[in-house]
């Protein structure tokens, strides 16, 4: 299959099953990046404009919000639901944007919110100056498995054991894990160590001279992809690091791009591409294929985000045509806006109003058909939601 020994390099490793016994196999250890562009066609330089020019139109829009963060968490939430269900763990988004962190603990939306925790932490990090390092990573996959059945499985280190992805279709049953695999990643270790720190190394670096900024985020989520660097959650990782580098280097001011939706409508042909840059050195299929991506996500983006618009301007013409008159009751609109679903004390910390004031604007609110109240299974705290939102999120 590695038909292309430019690529990286295949090495031998082995073990032992309890049951069936010693075993022998491959891994595959891709070269590092460098700064040089892979051959594109012009047919894929043009996916890539357009995938620039999508996030441009994107991130100005977003520039001209009051409050550019507002939809920041909603953006989470969506890509949490959906890089959750590329992984297998589905939960319906609805439920999703309605969750909160009082849900049970071992439900699986733990694993939905944890996405959105991580991915919370890592934006703030690098606009606070912490830089892209395999120690900031680490950190990551901690917050991503925390609570879940993966927790204490290396967690919150670069993976010392061997590990295989996926199962081919022709595989025969009964064949070991390791030989009935998609691709068995590099071996843990101090080489695969190093290979992380060399990637975060280029990620942090800027390439804008010689690569466009969609060309190295393809090549990046490749790399990270392929390294497989962790026990558990590579995938919902490296996915979230397209937006976090783009973030990193002005691509994006805010990260609403929400990009998993288009790979789950896509996996088949997501893992194929990935594979093919490994056998095969096909950059220019895989890079046309992740701009369209990214180019589709940004319009998608784009339309739900003028649509909350739209709806919130339309809730606060509402609360103007009342008699509520307090400026605090169109932030609580925003509030609403901007976290789907909250507790009382979670307006009152966020509007800094006391928490009977914010009890009384719910109620206000609701009285107005602005928001609804809704409680989770298995907790006793109230919870409110603007349905009008909701729907604009999923028809």
């Amino acid at each position: 299959m590695f038909a292309n020994d430019h690529m990286g390099s295949l090495v031998p490793i082995h073990g032992t099953d309890p049951i069936l016994g010693p075993w022998n196999h491959s891994a595959f250890i891709p070269v590092p990046l460098n700064a040089s562009a892979p051959s594109l066609t012009p047919k894929t330089y043009l996916e890539v404009a357009n995938a620039r020019a999508a996030v441009a139109a994107l991130d100005s829009l977003a520039r001209q919000l009051p409050d550019p963060t507002l939809l920041r968490r909603i953006a989470l939430n969506r890509e949490a639901q959906s890089t959750s269900a590329l992984e297998g763990t589905y939960v319906p988004l609805a439920e999703v944007l309605v969750s909160g962190d009082d849900a049970p603990p071992k439900s699986d939306r733990r694993e939905v919110l944890n996405y959105v925790r991580m991915a919370s932490f890592a934006f703030s990090e690098i606009q606070e100056g912490r830089p892209l390092t395999p120690s900031l990573l680490c950190d990551l996959q901690s917050i991503l498995v925390t609570g879940t059945k993966d927790e204490g499985i290396e967690t919150g280190i670069i993976r010392e054991s061997q590990v295989a992805v996926g199962r081919r279709s022709d595989a025969p049953a009964g064949a070991l894990p390791v030989h009935a695999a998609r691709f068995i990643p590099a071996p843990g270790g101090p080489v695969l160590a190093a290979n992380v720190l060399d990637l975060t190394d280029w990620m942090r670096s800027d390439h804008a001279e010689v690569l466009d900024p969609i060309v190295s985020a393809a090549m990046a989520h490749y790399q990270f992809e392929t390294l497989h660097p962790f026990h558990d959650g590579n995938g919902r990782i490296g996915r979230l690091l397209i937006i976090l580098q783009m973030f990193m280097h002005g691509v994006l001011s805010e990260p609403t791009l929400t990009v998993s939706p288009w790979f789950e409508a896509r996996r088949v042909e997501y893992y194929d591409r990935l594979l093919q840059v490994s056998c095969d050195g096909d950059w220019d299929g895989f890079v046309g294929f992740f701009a369209r991506g990214i180019t589709d996500s940004a319009k998608l983006t784009q339309r739900e985000m003028l649509e909350l618009i739209k709806v919130q301007e339309n809730m606060k013409e509402t609360v103007r045509a009342s008699r509520l008159r307090a400026d605090t009751a169109l932030q609580m609109v925003d509030f609403a806006v901007a976290n789907v679903s909250f507790t009382v004390r979670q307006a009152s910390e966020g509007l800094g109003v006391s928490y009977p004031r914010a009890n009384g604007l719910a109620q206000q609110l609701i009285e107005l058909d602005i928001l609804a109240e809704t409680k989770l299974e298995g907790s006793p705290t109230r919870r409110f939601y603007a349905p009008q939102v909701l729907r604009a999120l999923v028809p």
